[in-house]
């Protein structure tokens, strides 16, 4: 951490350093303005499902995969900040069944009242975590700016045939998340000093964590499709799976993994505004059993950053996939299934 007058990285975000994506209902009503995929055969997945990157074909056998993500400090330590930026940034060619290949840096800093060093720092966790994933960084973009952001744009590869969308679960598959969730709570709880050294070391290994392994390890299964859990949480990226499908996916709230104190630390009240909001997008689309309280709920809903993917996969294949995921040291569990009903819709039981 930076000992620079005791500055702390999360204090500098006007947003309650939490990374807060621009939340799904604003998002969508401002994407309803732009063309949807278009007559362009070679772009093979544009954002007409809201899935996690783009991917455009450049011949039969290689198709690329684009993606940026950017946020402001959601931990204190500048090295930690910069690989869960790049690992989150990242995760997205991972669950479009890509593989990184190379990526840009976006920097905004305050380069006039903060020491030089932290921006290092910064840079430095990314370029370890970019190289832990075999991508190679080939520049980027900086400006000064009274708040500290940084993130990636990535460019990765896959093959036209082998790749993993949001649009691809069928009724039937199983669920799998690959992390997991209370992370926004958490990263809100850093801001307040409510954590633990040890538990703010537990959140962040999660989240600096690459979905490399877990990606690697679904590559010879029969995933129908594919998503990261990220900013609108796991029931927002779980909805846009179920309505690009064309599916309803049950969700068994018992099997979603947690971290520690999530729920004792959201009675306290730190539960992010990311979440709530991602609450309300959902709820009319969500059925959640009437003996579960608002916090249980806003849970499901939580803020994620750098989440893990959630897996549909063949039922004959689900445990197997899971055995080898957990084998691999994926924090890897069954959640829940897609089915045939009330297609577009989840419920949670």
């Amino acid at each position: 951490m930076s000992e620079q007058e005791g500055i702390k990285l999360t204090s500098l975000s006007s947003k309650g350093g939490c990374g807060c994506k621009i939340g799904p209902a604003d998002l969508k009503g401002v994407l309803s303005h732009l063309a949807a995929k278009g007559e362009n055969p070679n772009l093979l997945v544009g954002i007409d499902t809201s899935d996690d990157a783009g991917v455009y074909r450049i011949n039969e056998e290689t198709a690329l995969v684009q993606t940026v993500d950017f946020f402001t400090p959601i931990v204190d330590d500048p090295y930690s900040f910069g690989q869960i930026a790049a690992a989150n940034a990242i995760s997205d060619v991972y669950a479009m069944g890509g593989k990184p290949l190379t990526v840009l840096n976006i920097v905004a800093f305050p380069i006039s009242t903060l020491d030089k060093s932290i921006l290092a720092d910064i840079l430095r966790g990314a370029a370890d975590k970019v190289s832990e994933a075999g991508a190679t960084l080939v520049g980027g973009h900086s400006i000064d700016d009274k708040e500290p952001k940084f993130g990636l744009a990535v460019t990765g590869v896959v093959h036209p045939d082998r790749v993993r969308t949001n649009a691809g679960a069928r009724p039937g598959d199983k669920l799998i998340l690959t992390k997991p969730i209370g992370v926004g709570v958490l990263t809100t709880s850093i801001k307040k000093d409510q954590l633990s050294s040890e538990e703010i070391e537990r959140v962040t290994t999660v989240m600096a964590t690459l979905n490399k392994t877990a990606a690697e390890v679904m590559e010879k299964y029969e995933v129908h499709g594919c998503t990261d859990v990220t900013g609108f949480g796991l029931m927002g990226h779980a909805l846009e799976m179920a309505k690009g499908s064309n599916v309803g996916i049950t969700i068994a709230c018992a099997s979603v993994p947690m971290l520690p104190r999530v729920r004792e630390l959201a009675e306290k009240g730190f539960v992010p505004g990311g979440t709530k909001n991602n609450y309300l997008h959902v709820k009319g689309a969500v059925a959640f059993p009437e003996n579960m309280d608002q916090i249980d709920q806003w849970l499901l809903c939580d803020a994620v950053t750098s989440g893990g993917l959630l897996i549909a996969v063949h039922p004959a294949q689900a445990e197997e996939l899971l055995q080898e995921l957990v084998q691999s040291g994926v924090e890897a569990s069954i959640i829940g299934e897609a089915t045939d009903q009330q297609a577009g819709t989840i419920v949670i039981v």
